[in-house]
C-alpha cells in the first residue's frame, strides 16, 4: 500500500514539474520574441538601422521634413514611440530631418505648367499635387496658385503643390450639391475638391490668421477666431452644408 502511495506521489510530482516546465517554455516563447523599441531620435539613419537590426526590427523612412532643431540626416520623429513593446520583425516608421529650411520658394504664378514643374525641380523641391480648375482671368495651362506661397518661411515639406487654370466649359453641373467643409485644408486641395464637384471659385481673399482675424469664424462652437497656417483655407462662403449649384460662386479666405 505504501509502495502504491509513493508511486502515485512520484507521478503527481513529475506531472507538476512537467506542467511548470511547459508554462516556462511558453512564457519565453511568447515574451522572448518581444522587444522594447529604442529611442531613434537624433540618430543618423545608418546608426538607427544598425541598432534596429541588432534588436530584430526593421526601419522605413516614411517622410522627410525640414527642422530647425534636428540636423539634416538625423531622425526627427518615429512611430511607434520609444519604449513601446512589439514583436521582433516589427516595422518602425521614421521621419528624417532635412535640417533648417534653406530653399528659396520661387513664384510660379502665371507660368505655364511645364515650365513651372521644371523650376520646381531646379529649386530643389518635389512636385506634389497638380490640380486644375476653370479660371476666367487666367490663360489655360498656367499656374494660378501654389502651396507653399512664394518666399514663405517655416516650410516643413519639400513638396510644392500647384493649381493650374483649366479651359472654360459651357456645360453646367447638376444642381443640388452640398457645400463641403473646407476650413483648415490646404487651398490647392480645397480648390481641387470644388473643381471635381463642378463648382466655381470667386477671387480668393487673403487674411493674416497668425492671431485670428475679424470676419472669419472660429468654428462651429463660436469662440475666438482660429489660427491657420499660411496657405490654408481660413473661411468659406457659403458655409459647409449649404445647397449649391453650378451658378454659385464659392468665396474662400486663405491665410497668408
Amino acid at each position: 500500500m505504501i509502495a502504491i502511495f509513493r508511486f502515485v506521489l512520484v507521478v503527481l510530482l513529475l506531472t507538476v514539474v512537467g506542467m511548470t516546465s511547459a508554462l516556462v517554455t511558453m512564457h519565453f516563447a511568447i515574451h522572448g520574441a518581444e522587444v522594447a523599441i529604442p529611442d531613434f531620435k537624433s540618430m543618423t539613419v545608418a546608426d538607427a538601422g544598425k541598432r534596429a537590426a541588432q534588436m530584430g526590427l526593421t526601419l522605413h523612412v516614411e517622410n522627410r521634413l525640414y527642422s530647425a532643431d534636428v540636423p539634416a540626416g538625423r531622425i526627427a520623429n518615429q512611430s511607434p514611440a520609444a519604449g513601446a513593446i512589439v514583436r521582433r520583425g516589427w516595422r518602425v516608421w521614421l521621419t528624417e530631418s532635412l535640417g533648417p529650411e534653406k530653399l528659396a520658394i520661387p513664384d510660379l504664378r502665371g507660368k505655364e505648367q511645364r515650365v513651372a514643374t521644371i523650376e520646381v525641380r531646379r529649386a530643389g523641391f518635389q512636385t506634389g499635387t497638380i490640380a486644375a480648375m476653370e479660371w476666367p482671368s487666367a490663360q489655360p495651362g498656367t499656374v494660378i496658385a501654389q502651396s507653399p506661397e512664394p518666399d514663405a518661411s517655416g516650410v516643413e515639406s519639400p513638396v510644392m503643390n500647384l493649381l493650374v487654370a483649366a479651359p472654360l466649359e459651357s456645360s453646367q453641373p447638376e444642381s443640388g450639391l452640398v457645400m463641403p467643409e473646407l476650413e483648415g485644408q490646404i487651398f490647392t486641395g480645397a480648390a481641387l475638391a470644388l473643381t471635381r464637384m463642378g463648382l466655381h471659385l470667386a477671387p480668393v481673399k487673403e487674411a493674416d490668421m497668425r492671431f485670428g482675424a475679424p470676419g472669419v469664424s472660429g468654428g462651429a462652437g463660436g469662440g475666438p477666431p482660429a489660427m491657420y497656417p499660411p496657405g490654408t483655407v481660413a473661411g468659406q462662403s457659403p458655409a459647409a452644408g449649404s445647397r449649391v449649384d453650378g451658378s454659385t460662386l464659392i468665396q474662400l479666405t486663405v491665410a497668408k
